[in-house]
């Protein structure tokens, strides 16, 4: 299931292209669930309590919080969706590589376009779904590699901290650490971090996206550094 969320403050936008991505989701025969807002602030107010979010069609233009500051602020606060910045005016186009965002759809949208940079932001998604069955004292649970901040050891169990909740599991970190293979490092023996949600690290500790302080031992300081270096150059 892909879920995608359309942020402009037209209403005739909003349900034009609530229908395009109806049409496109049908014609790829692709699960997706839809919502709108028609405010940064009321979006906003949505994403605090429901963060899965894949991607999101913003309007730049928007009455009090635009589109771009939006952006901003769901980066700043860990948020990991694809952004289609829409816009009506190409002079703001600059703005979106601050963000990451994935591309840009000019007024009046294309249809044709906003399927290419769909089928874009699919196959991207695709490659980052990767999950693991989880044992709980409630039975298995279906855990999203790219949704994992970081785990905690503790002496009979994990606890897995993810951008929706924790989980308390019933296996060795060390286990873990092998089901989750790439992309995740041990920043001391008892946490093991999702290298993409690391926000800072010094030399005694790391922050992740949430803010969460982790310790960082000395000996694992040059191999944390590294990784988180080579992530945000492709290479992991």
């Amino acid at each position: 299931m892909l879920n995608i969320t359309i942020c402009d403050d037209e209403k005739a936008e909003v349900e034009y292209l609530s229908t395009l991505v109806t049409e496109w989701a049908q014609t790829g025969s692709i699960g997706i669930a839809v919502i709108s807002f028609n405010s940064a602030e009321e979006f906003l107010f949505s994403y605090e309590t429901e963060k899965a979010l894949d991607i999101l069609l913003l309007d730049i233009q928007m009455k009090q919080l635009d589109g771009i500051a939006l952006a901003k602020q769901l980066r700043a606060s860990g948020g990991q969706m694809q952004i289609i910045f829409i816009t009506g005016f190409p002079d703001f186009i600059a703005e979106g590589y601050e963000v990451s965002a994935l591309h840009y759809l000019i007024k009046p949208i294309k249809k044709e376009k906003l399927f290419e940079l769909l089928d874009k932001a699919l196959d991207f998604s695709r490659k980052t779904d990767d999950s693991i069955i989880i044992d709980t004292s409630d039975g298995k649970v279906r855990v999203y590699q790219k949704d994992i901040l970081y785990t905690e050891a503790f002496a009979h169990k994990t606890t897995i901290q993810t951008i929706n909740g924790s989980i308390d599991a019933r296996l060795y970190i060390s286990t873990l650490e092998e089901m989750l293979g790439d992309g995740f490092c041990f920043t001391h023996r008892s946490y093991l971090v999702g290298i993409k949600h690391i926000k800072q690290i010094t030399k005694t500790e790391i922050t992740m996206d949430n803010g969460k302080r982790i310790p960082l031992s000395r000996r694992r300081y040059e191999a944390v550094n590294r990784a988180f270096i080579n992530y945000h150059k492709g290479v992991v």
